[in-house]
């Protein structure tokens, strides 16, 4: 492990890092170049969104390509609930007869409607005879709904107005859409926002300069600029979406501050070491140019294991994860090198007063006092710290997922929350009944008919539905919808034993005897029901398939077979440690009112396997940064404990900037108001915490101080392996004079 002497640094990273610092204009060029053509070409195509019923594999996804290829497009339905506010009142009453009327006159008026039906036609009043339902369609297309709905809610509050002895509230998927777009689409966009100026102070008080502070965020926006635009063109292949886009913000801020960050200080504590502007870019090239390629191309590992849910969602998650990395990578290795060459000493400019030179040298005392103490005692420091991390994750081991009802979802923050709960009181089956839909070579025909009357008949007696059983003939197409209100309502575990009586015994027993037919069941609940039988199959193959690559990335990249089961088992530990934080806080409650998290009592299903894609791929951040310092110092001659030591102690203070930039912009998603997106906050920023202190200040250092030189160790067998160390130290060139201010630097 000696110095290479004057033989020149290998790998992409220190080609790429060379290259550019020589040409900077060109390699600057070629960046806007690709930013500019990336967004052009997003203009130009379009984003391509993920549709409703290509969400789902399964019977939700036949029954919507059955109405598909039928031509059959479903608009939103909603429905309109009257409603005594004193026991005295009944649907009968000539009162509540006037109201139900002037709700039908009034959204009719608007001309957004259609299929407007009476109560008193369909029978949609309640037991007790104090409510009734009025319910409509609205015209258009379903996924745009929210944007025509206006109107008729508007006329529904009028009706209201006219009749306050009775409680008129809309609800619906067009209503629905529309409130919580009013409500949070600005609270997301807010939140997307102030990533920015979050990152940016961070880093004006990790650099102490406004122009080394905006270098990193200048980048990692146009990475996710290219990205956005990329993502347009990749969606007429795999089709995006509005959630794919803010992950994609997110980690794109993330990653692309962190790597920029990583190379930044690197290259401004070679220059206060003395080194030469050239010098210092070939060291930074070299060390940390390589470390954020090693982590970029894990992280996309990690995140191409959403890939493998089949879950379309997941999948756009994934892959606009994925690219944004790459782009965010390229960028911190290419152009970076190029805009330092070009600013030299001028990277200084923007001093913050107070805060002094922040040339990356200062070594953080905090930690140093921290590793004195574990190095001193690794035993101790294992079992405390491990054994601490393995009682936060414990609470894991009873982790209840569920589909967040809408009420657990919003509480009562929304209007419409109260309304949904009204209906379902008053009617079990809730507004949005289960859809059976129905293809017949000849729907018409006696023996599909008479299948129709036995499915509505013994949806009812089996249990599964208190009625009434709607049917809906589309002849022309061979096709029936079915609407069967679900016994359960929102009790999404009752909901989900009617939909099983259902497919199971209803359905084979009526629709299933005949030949040619196919009637897929669809609906809220059966979409939650297949969407978390995938999920859970989509499990094992993701979990191994991060997992493996990663741990083959980390011996290809490290040459040692301890690093590479030490990182994954420390990535394990940190995923299960955040686990347990979710499941204390969000389905125990403890501390759940600091918040905003009271009565939710679950954790939404999509969240575990999101937060294990996401998080080891991120962890893997300063684990390879510090571990490459650790190895580059063993490189240079040092003990492995010296080497651990001098490791640890000079990525302290760019690792807590990094985590402290992670954790900020996590944290402001952990403010809003759906508790999926708190959950997925206060998931990301606490385990990134734990990862950046507990795991890499004091399990990592004290693991391989433990370890001794088996840290090094790679089997014989294992050494045929390609090697992507490329870890021959860069040149010590003598130092020469300083550059004068302005000077652009020559490498």
């Amino acid at each position: 492990m000696g110095n290479g002497g004057d033989t020149p640094p290998r790998g992409f990273a220190a080609g790429a890092g060379g290259w550019s610092a020589r040409h900077p204009w060109a390699a600057v060029g070629i960046w806007v170049l690709f930013v500019v053509l990336a967004v052009g070409l997003g203009s130009v195509t379009g984003r391509q969104d993920v549709q409703q019923g290509e969400q789902l594999k399964g019977e939700t996804h036949t029954a919507a390509r059955i109405l598909e290829d039928a031509g059959i497009e479903e608009p939103a339905g909603e429905t309109v609930l009257i409603q005594a506010k004193d026991g005295s009142t009944r649907a009968t009453d000539a009162g509540f007869r006037a109201a139900v009327a002037d709700v039908i006159e009034a959204v009719e008026a608007t001309g957004q409607v259609t299929d407007v039906a009476s109560p008193y036609d369909t029978n949609t009043i309640s037991r007790d005879g104090r409510s009734a339902l009025v319910r409509f369609a609205i015209r258009g297309d379903a996924d745009t709904a929210g944007e025509r709905v206006g109107p008729v809610l508007k006329a529904v509050e009028d009706v209201q107005k006219d009749h306050t002895s009775l409680r008129i509230e809309e609800i619906g998927g067009a209503s629905i859409q529309k409130q919580y777009s009013d409500a949070f689409g600005e609270d997301f966009r807010k939140a997307e926002y102030s990533a920015v100026p979050v990152a940016l102070g961070i880093l004006l008080i990790a650099f102490g300069a406004l122009v080394a502070a905006l270098l990193p965020v200048a980048l990692a926006l146009t990475a996710v600029m290219a990205t956005m635009g990329l993502m347009a063109v990749v969606s007429h292949l795999q089709p995006m979406s509005d959630t794919a886009n803010s992950v994609m913000l997110l980690v794109g801020m993330a990653v692309g501050v962190d790597y920029c960050l990583f190379y930044l200080r690197r290259e401004r504590e070679e220059r206060a070491a003395g080194r030469d502007a050239g010098a210092a870019l070939r060291i930074a090239a070299a060390t940390s140019g390589r470390a954020v390629v090693v982590s970029g191309v894990t992280v996309c590992v990690a995140m191409a294991g959403m890939l493998f849910t089949g879950i379309a969602e997941f999948e756009a998650m994934g892959l606009a994860s994925l690219m944004v990395v790459a782009v965010a990578m390229i960028g911190s290795v290419t152009v970076l090198p190029a805009l330092l060459s070009l600013l030299g000493e001028r990277v200084e400019k923007g001093r913050i007063p107070f805060l002094g030179r922040r040339d990356g040298r200062a070594e953080s005392r905090f930690w140093k006092a921290v590793l004195r103490r574990v190095l001193a005692r690794p035993v101790l420091s294992v079992v405390v710290a491990a054994g601490a991390l393995l009682a936060v994750a414990a609470p894991a081991l009873g982790m209840r997922t569920s589909e967040l009802t809408l009420d657990q979802e919003f509480s009562d923050s929304l209007p419409v929350v109260q309304t949904y709960n009204r209906v379902n009181e008053a009617f079990p089956g809730g507004s949005g009944p289960a859809r059976v839909v129905v293809e017949a070579e000849d729907i018409t025909a006696p023996q599909v008919r008479r299948a129709l009357e036995e499915f509505k008949e013994q949806a009812v007696a089996s249990g599964a539905s208190h009625g009434p059983v709607g049917v809906r003939l589309y002849e022309a197409r061979n096709v029936a919808v079915v609407s069967v209100p679900l016994v359960g309502g929102s009790d999404l575990d009752k909901a989900g034993e009617s939909l099983r009586k259902l497919r199971d015994e209803v359905r084979p027993a009526t629709l299933g005897r005949v030949d040619g037919v196919r009637a897929p069941i669809t609906g809220q609940v059966a979409g939650s029901h297949d969407f978390n039988d995938q999920l859970v199959g989509s499990v094992v193959p993701v979990f191994a398939f991060v997992v493996v690559l990663a741990f083959l990335l980390m011996l290809l990249s490290f040459r040692s077979l301890s690093i590479a089961i030490a990182s994954i088992l420390l990535n394990l530990l940190s995923v299960g440690a955040a686990y347990g934080i979710l499941v204390t806080v969000f389905q125990h409650g403890w501390g759940a009112s600091l918040v905003g998290a009271d009565g939710v009592g679950a954790i939404v299903t999509w969240l575990p396997l999101f937060l294990f894609v996401i998080l080891f791929g991120l962890s893997m951040d300063y684990h390879v940064f510090v571990v490459s310092r650790i190895r580059e110092a063993r490189l240079r001659g040092l003990g492995t404990k010296e080497a651990i030591q001098h490791g640890v102690i000079t990525t302290a203070g760019v690792v807590t900037s990094a985590a402290v930039i992670m954790v900020a912009v996590f944290a402001i998603f952990g403010t809003l108001s759906m508790q999926s997106m708190k959950q997925m906050g206060v998931g990301l920023a606490a385990a990134v915490l734990i990862d950046a202190t507990v795991i890499r200040g004091v399990l990592l250092p004290a693991v391989m101080s433990l370890l001794g030189e088996r840290t090094w160790y790679l089997p014989a067998w294992l050494r045929r392996l390609p090697d992507l160390t490329h870890d021959t130290p860069p040149r010590q060139e003598a130092v020469p004079p300083a550059p004068r201010t302005g000077e652009r630097l020559k490498v």
